[in-house]
């Protein structure tokens, strides 16, 4: 029988309303058949584990991402596959970090919420959470279908680090604009088998090292030098630039200066675009070229939350500014379009 180990952090899904006060309180998710009792047809063999203290997505922290990776790890060799309630305000980030933690992962982890709770009739939770389990158990030719870090939310299947939240309104929250969907759930649930990372050969590796001293330097026409220098002379190893279009930037020299110190300093300096749809293209146009001369890295068509997630596991790795630097352009987990990955046997 198919075994699938249920994470639940937090989050809507997780909500019930109290038949007296009406308020929403977390579920007992050891008792989840009472409110899914679809699950019983499901012939699936499903444990629960429930964080010790519900977190609010919006108050997640890198001590989480450790302490799910920690419990994926040690239940990695007991389980076909895992899926991960979790608050949608954060989800892509979590997604993007257990993505780079977990190298050569093999197994599922599909990262699942809802926008409505799961005791709700119009409810989004019970639908996410069938297929979820679904596609955590599936396989083919005898081995996983999806062996990535994946959400599933609203009838589509994304790569985790290449998603993000764009709607709080809509049951359709999440978009994968520069990467296909994985799988889409209609009357029949179809993968795009094209699009899945297979790592038959990897051998499964967890990283729990993370730092987190990143700035990040959102730019808008007429950005003061106070602005700049306050964030790029903050005490931190890394910044991302959130720039123009295909990686612009200003071009006034005293904010090359700032950028330059940066980088002198040993800081890591990664240039991501605030366009949602499209790709970093450094020296394109000359209001980039100074970038790249410099040794700024492109973040190519990586979204914020990878772009974070991705400094933080390699910071904590404690690689040169330089190696980072050159890592951030290299296609780790399917984070990037345009590089070629990393050998599955590289330990990263």
């Amino acid at each position: 029988m198919t075994k699938v180990l249920i994470i639940y952090t937090g989050g809507t899904i997780g909500m019930v309303q109290d038949k007296v006060t009406g308020t929403l309180m977390p579920l007992d998710f050891n008792l989840i058949t009472e409110n899914v009792p679809e699950l019983r047809r499901l012939n699936y063999e499903i444990t629960v584990h429930s964080f010790a203290e519900i977190i609010d997505s919006s108050n997640m922290t890198p001590e989480v991402w450790i302490e799910l990776a920690d419990i994926i790890e040690r239940n990695y060799a007991l389980y076909d596959g895992f899926v991960v309630l979790h608050g949608s305000d954060t989800m892509a980030f979590t997604a993007s970090a257990l993505s780079f933690m977990l190298e050569g992962l093999n197994k599922p982890v599909i990262f699942t919420g809802s926008q409505l709770p799961i005791g709700e009739i119009r409810t989004d939770a019970k639908e996410n959470l069938i297929t979820a389990l679904e596609i955590a158990s599936a396989k083919q030719n005898g081995k996983a279908r999806v062996p990535e870090v994946c959400i599933y939310f609203d009838f589509q299947l994304f790569r985790g680090n290449r998603a993000f939240k764009y709607n709080s309104a809509k049951f359709e929250a999440f978009r994968s604009p520069n990467y296909p969907v994985l799988a889409e759930a209609g009357v029949h649930l179809r993968y795009n088998d094209s699009s899945i990372r297979k790592c038959d050969e990897c051998i499964f590796r967890v990283h729990k090292k993370l730092n987190n001293a990143i700035a990040v330097l959102k730019l808008y026409p007429g950005i003061s030098q106070e602005t700049v220098k306050a964030i790029v002379n903050s005490a931190t190893d890394a910044i991302i630039l959130e720039t123009f279009g295909a990686g612009n930037t200003s071009t006034d020299e005293w904010f090359l200066k700032c950028l330059q110190s940066a980088i002198d300093k040993g800081k890591v300096v990664l240039d991501i675009s605030q366009c949602k749809v499209g790709t970093v293209e450094l020296g394109r146009y000359e209001t980039s070229r100074p970038l790249k001369d410099m040794g700024v890295a492109s973040g190519f068509d990586m979204t914020y939350e990878a772009a974070v997630t991705k400094l933080m596991f390699l910071l904590g790795r404690g690689f040169t500014a330089e190696r980072i630097t050159h890592l951030l352009e290299t296609n780790l987990r399917g984070e990037l379009s345009k590089t070629s990955p990393v050998s599955s046997k590289t330990v990263f």
